[in-house]
């Protein structure tokens, strides 16, 4: 004890080296309280919390909240031991006071906001989290955090009253409308997107004006991510979802059918009455059995009774290519077990254009997944087309050099001259 007190004595002649040594062992001191804090209180803590379900959940005590608010404990040894070091100037000392102070609020600032992140972590685990996400909200609310937060850190370090500043928002509010505005109409538009249920995490959305087709992967506060279907990623501000038009595709999976609306482009110079050996032939399609008993039926009655008013021949009635096949198409999507049939399903003739006649087919598939709703519309044209010849009918198509060959005679392919006129 005397040399501690001769050593003492020594260092007193001695300030500067006593103000050194002095803060040096506070700074030991509040690093040793920051380690054990650490690797001992939060590590036991965690493995605590591990057993539990709810800290299973929870990520690792490196990145945990505990570990952070770790950090006040050195921030409060300084702020406590400041004054103890003898030779500081009080300015230094308030300087040190006040910012380890400001350090504490940010410290808890940030602790608040990484819990509020795991809480819509977990969230999102639940089952159906997806139709009503959270992080809008909780986002909004790290935002008021931070601000006060910013109000207590900046009236701790000028060692003045947050009351003072606080009175002084009511003046800036127009400021920080103006600034915000993009925020405070994004927290509107997630309120209505949740409300409203516009969309939802996984959802099919389509917004050409912006070159967003895809799924919807994240709805934040600000943007909400669409994932298009090259891989790449569009960030839509979320309230676009609100003023702007878009297609949102969940009402197709939710049904169970996606729509098939194509056309076949008929050659209307192909279109012509059946004759009796045609009307046979046809008569092998097991599809076309029915409704070939029934139209002849009617036709025959129909016919019977313009013979007895003494009508010209003319005005009978005969069964067309183009009905006949018309009529095929119906009833084979009506035996397709992978066309749904208790959904729309129309064979139907559209306005005649210059490429043709089109006949569309309006119906629905059976799944939704896009591989198979391909297969399954490929495999309903590649019949079509293959079987439109049975029944005399052509589409029709632009020429191509092929045809323009296939319109030249012998002789111009041994260099005489062509028969197009």
């Amino acid at each position: 004890m005397p040399d501690l007190a001769l050593a003492l004595d020594w260092l007193q002649t001695r300030p500067y080296l006593y103000t050194a040594l002095s803060t040096a062992l506070l700074l030991g001191i509040a690093w040793l309280a920051n380690w054990l804090v650490k690797h001992l209180l939060a590590r036991a803590l965690h493995r605590t919390l591990s057993a539990t379900a709810l800290g299973r959940h929870l990520p690792s005590y490196e990145q945990s909240i505990v570990r952070r608010l770790a950090n006040i404990v050195p921030a409060l040894i300084l702020s406590n031991g400041v004054a103890l070091i003898p030779g500081l100037h009080p300015a230094a000392v308030t300087v040190v006071e006040n910012v380890c102070r400001a350090f504490i609020v940010l410290t808890i600032a940030l602790a608040i906001g990484g819990a509020l992140r795991q809480a819509n972590r977990l969230y999102e685990q639940r089952p159906g989290a997806h139709l009503k996400p959270i992080k809008g909200y909780l986002q909004v609310l790290e935002i008021a955090v931070y601000a006060l937060a910013s109000i207590l850190m900046i009236a701790t370090l000028v060692d003045r009253s947050p009351l003072i500043l606080l009175s002084g928002l009511g003046a800036m509010a127009a400021v920080l409308m103006l600034i915000f505005q993009h925020t405070l109409l994004s927290v509107v538009a997630s309120v209505q997107i949740s409300s409203n249920d516009i969309i939802r995490v996984g959802d099919w959305v389509e917004m050409p004006q912006l070159n967003a087709d895809g799924d919807v992967i994240d709805i934040a506060l600000h943007t909400v991510k669409v994932q298009n279907w090259d891989k790449t990623i569009t960030c839509i501000p979320t309230k676009r979802f609100i003023s702007d038009p878009f297609k949102n595709w969940r009402g197709m999976h939710e049904s169970g059918g996606r729509r098939i609306k194509r056309s076949l482009y008929l050659d209307q110079n192909s279109v012509r009455f059946l004759v009796a050996a045609e009307v046979e032939q046809l008569r092998h399609f097991a599809l076309l059995r029915d409704y070939l008993a029934q139209k002849e039926s009617e036709l025959e009655t129909w016919n019977l009774m313009l013979l007895e008013q003494g009508a010209a021949p003319l005005n009978q009635r005969r069964l067309t290519n183009l009905g006949t096949f018309r009529a095929y198409v119906e009833v084979y999507l009506r035996h397709n077990p992978q066309i749904r049939q208790d959904m729309t399903l129309l064979v139907r003739q559209l306005a005649p254009t210059a490429t043709g006649l089109p006949l569309e087919l309006y119906c629905f598939t059976a799944t939704t997944v896009w591989a198979d709703y391909e297969r399954i519309q490929a495999d309903i044209f590649d019949h079509l087309l293959a079987i439109l010849p049975e029944f005399g009918l052509r589409v029709f198509q632009y020429p191509s050099g092929a045809d323009l060959r296939a319109w030249r005679g012998p002789a111009a392919e041994g260099g005489g001259h062509s028969i197009i006129p």
